[in-house]
């Protein structure tokens, strides 16, 4: 049986997940100070990005998601075990990202991820915070963009 403080455990770090999909699908870079703890190490290269401090992977993720008209960052199955105020977790993420078309516009296909992020957690002044992000790549698919149909 999970004790109630388990039971917050459990959904203020789900919160700090939503948070951090927020962040990223909203492109408010920022508000990742919110998400990662000071010191962070957060890992993108399994999934073709880069390897860096909190501010690093800010300046990566504002330059690698200028490209995408469009992209979600969809997690669930979220596994946690629990040591005191840390904490490991598994999680999975599908990613759709809209490719841009030839010219502009979001016409050029989907981008399918699929991985999971394994991440460590601290608790840090009474709040969740993500001390450590590797990401485990799964599967990475362009579907190309469809010729649109005539409306008769």
């Amino acid at each position: 049986m999970l004790s109630l403080q388990e039971i917050s455990d459990r959904l203020e770090i789900q919160d700090l997940m939503v948070r951090y999909s927020h962040a990223v699908d909203t492109r408010q870079w920022d508000l990742l100070d919110e998400v990662f703890a000071e010191g962070a190490v957060i890992d993108y290269t399994a999934m073709g990005g880069e390897r860096g401090n909190l501010e690093q992977i800010k300046k990566f993720l504002a330059s690698a998601m200028a490209g995408f008209p469009a992209f979600q960052h969809l997690i669930s199955n979220t596994s946690l075990t629990f040591d005191g105020d840390t904490a490991t977790g598994r999680t999975m993420c599908h990613n759709p990202m809209v490719m841009p078309g030839e010219h502009g516009g979001d016409n050029g296909g989907v981008l399918y991820c699929g991985l999971w992020y394994v991440d460590t957690f601290v608790r840090v002044d009474g709040d969740w915070r993500i001390k450590e992000r590797v990401e485990e790549k799964s599967y990475m698919y362009a579907a190309p963009a469809s010729e649109p149909s005539a409306v008769h």
